[in-house]
């Protein structure tokens, strides 16, 4: 369950992942498989192989790649997303949610 965003936040990451532009958002997120984890940040990007790679130089494997939506992403949780947000320079985005 997702939620901390507001719908045009949703629909930007949504159009930049559509463009074939690595995107990132952030939120809340409550999930019985991860317990103790209060945030995802999601990395989406519809061409397969930009997203394949930019999950290659953080050493995720493309088979990590969540397809099931037209909005294919990694899912970033835990100590990785922080390294991975501050790696590229989004702290930000988890910033609001701690």
């Amino acid at each position: 369950m997702a939620f901390g965003i507001k719908r045009e936040e949703l629909q930007l990451w949504k159009e930049k992942v559509k463009k074939g532009e690595i995107a990132f958002i952030t939120h809340y997120w409550l999930d019985e498989r991860f317990p103790g984890m209060k945030t995802v940040t999601k990395v989406g990007c519809a061409d397969l192989e930009k997203l394949a790679q930019w999950g290659e130089k953080y050493g995720i494997p493309s088979r990590a790649i969540d397809k099931r939506s037209e909005y294919p992403h990694f899912d970033l949780l835990g100590e990785r997303q922080i390294e991975i947000l501050t790696q590229e320079n989004l702290l930000e985005q988890l910033k609001r949610f701690l």
